[in-house]
């Protein structure tokens, strides 16, 4: 007779994690506005480069949805929008960093030697 092997239970916070900042882009745009200071949508564009303009409007409405950024419309013309981090994009911050800190470690390394 076969015995089962139990399957692994899938970590709910985890899968949490991945679903709000998995975004191709959200970590990066959470960088540059926690510790670049770059608030504006074009500014975001332009540091972030290979982004089109659909999908960094969809992944900032993706971080304003989950609470990561607020957006503030002046209701000025030309348009003028910013984004800053809300008090759970800024409890984020001290993680990004440790994620910046282990790459800068483990990963610059191998990538001057390829």
């Amino acid at each position: 007779m076969k015995t089962e092997k139990s399957v692994p239970e899938r970590c709910e916070i985890i899968q949490k994690v991945q679903r709000v900042l998995g975004g191709k882009w959200k970590i990066e745009i959470l960088y540059y506005i926690g510790f670049q200071d770059i608030h504006r949508f074009g500014a975001l564009r332009r540091h972030i480069g290979g982004i089109s303009e659909s999908s960094l409007i969809n992944q900032l409405r993706s971080l304003e949805e989950d609470g990561f950024i607020s957006r503030h419309d002046y209701k000025e013309l030309p348009p003028r929008v910013e984004y800053s981090l809300t008090d759970l994009g800024q409890s984020f911050m001290p993680i990004m960093e440790h994620i910046k800190d282990w790459g800068e470690t483990h990963l610059l390394p191998l990538s001057s030697s390829r």
